[in-house]
């Protein structure tokens, strides 16, 4: 059976909306290059480089909650303008910051940016038939993909004209897309959802073990994918010696398939369900991340002919390729999420999607700054990727445990519970 058509005013919405969300998500990164001399000017250690880069991201988690419920009642066109709109003052003064504390507070303003994902994703979703909704949501999410634009465009200026004309430069972009946004959206009155149920109302979705298990997923293929993008440069130059352009550029190798390859994960969730292509992503994720946590080690081994030293560890071109794979399956899994939602709460996805969203947020908050503490602590920069090795376990784990081995079992007959 053939899917319904799709007219000309939802393809409009969809491109236009995912060109604003990877300008917004471009200035969310922003500190992920940016931060790099910002650092080395103010003298900062790892942790506090962890906390300087992951303040947009504490912001524009704690927003996505009331934009998401916002969206259904008010609709995306408005949310999303007046949302691009209000940022531009704050991205504008970052260029003039010059104390740690300036860009926390200023950072976080920053972050409202990062809220426009839990606008658009419920607003381009329903321009769409169920049948296609998995490719919507993918294709707007592809913009993520403005992380690899950060990292292009940014090191470009930064070298150039030095960090301060960075966010002079966005803060033009942004307010030229804000522009663009509002010629070509549109506005359906029908998508909105009428509800007189407060925010903690809405909120009482998180006592469904299932909105819970979807957080938990994306608290890894989204927060895991913000808090690598953020780190990953800094790391280049420290673990490989590389100048930041360079380091800038193989980072958006993990990057930029993290983004642009959310639509094929939508497609693929769309085709084969979200749980397999979840459960897929999960074990690809759990294998590249074991690889990557091993770090440089030089062991002696006493033979006969004497002691023989080797060498284990990844080189800068195999760092790069299990990166981008690891990239790839973050982009099918934060599709796959987001088709479980749509499949489950039709009806209620701005408020679900900013719950899930929020905690795929915090995640990416959180694990820049436990990557500074643990690189303080132990001295060993692989350590970002052993913990997050550790986080997919649980997903692993709690997958199994309530759909994989639930679907084998009531294979054989037993009722679901």
């Amino acid at each position: 059976m053939n899917a319904p058509p799709v007219d000309r005013k939802a393809w409009s919405v969809l491109i236009v909306s995912t060109l604003a969300f990877t300008v917004c998500f471009m200035v969310w990164m922003m500190f992920g290059v940016i931060g790099i001399p910002i650092k080395k000017q103010l003298g900062l250690n790892a942790t506090e480089f962890g906390l300087l880069t992951a303040m947009p991201v504490l912001t524009g988690s704690l927003v996505r909650v009331p934009l998401g419920i916002w969206t259904d009642r008010y609709g995306g066109r408005i949310v999303m303008a007046l949302l691009m709109a209000a940022t531009v003052p704050a991205i504008w003064l970052m260029a003039y910051a010059t104390q740690y504390w300036h860009f926390l507070v200023i950072g976080l303003f920053v972050g409202l940016a990062g809220g426009a994902f839990s606008v658009g994703t419920p607003y381009v979703a329903r321009w769409f038939p169920k049948s296609r909704q998995g490719m919507a949501m993918g294709v707007y999410g592809a913009g993520n993909s403005g992380s690899a634009v950060n990292k292009f465009v940014a090191p470009v200026l930064l070298v150039s004209f030095g960090w301060a004309i960075v966010p002079k430069v966005y803060a033009a972009i942004m307010a030229g897309t804000v522009v663009l946004f509002w010629l070509f959206s549109h506005s359906n009155p029908a998508h909105r959802v009428t509800s007189n149920a407060s925010f903690r109302e809405q909120l009482q979705a998180l006592k469904d073990p299932r909105v819970l298990k979807y957080c938990q997923y994306y608290s890894i293929v989204f927060g895991g994918y913000v808090a690598l993008a953020l780190w990953m440069v800094q790391y280049y130059v420290g673990e490989y010696g590389l100048d930041i352009r360079l380091a800038a550029l193989l980072a958006a190798c993990f990057s930029l398939p993290g983004g642009v390859l959310r639509a094929i994960g939508g497609l693929l969730s769309d085709k084969y369900g979200a749980h397999k292509v979840t459960w897929w992503v999960m074990w690809v994720s759990w294998i590249c991340l074991f690889l990557l946590s091993y770090p440089q080690t030089d062991f002696t081994v006493l033979t006969m002919a004497g002691a023989k030293t080797f060498h284990i560890g990844l080189d800068v071109y195999s760092f790069t390729g299990l990166l981008a794979v690891l990239g790839v399956a973050f982009a099918f899994g934060k599709a796959s999420v987001f088709k479980y939602i749509s499949d489950d709460y039709p009806g209620n996805i701005g408020a679900i999607s900013g719950i899930v969203g929020l905690a795929g947020g915090l995640g990416g908050f959180v694990l820049p700054i436990l990557f500074g503490a643990l690189l303080d602590l132990t001295g060993i920069r692989s350590s970002a990727f052993m913990l997050m090795y550790g986080v997919v376990w649980v997903s692993l784990i709690w997958m199994y445990w309530t759909e994989v081995r639930r679907t084998d079992v009531m294979g054989h007959g037993a009722q679901p519970a």
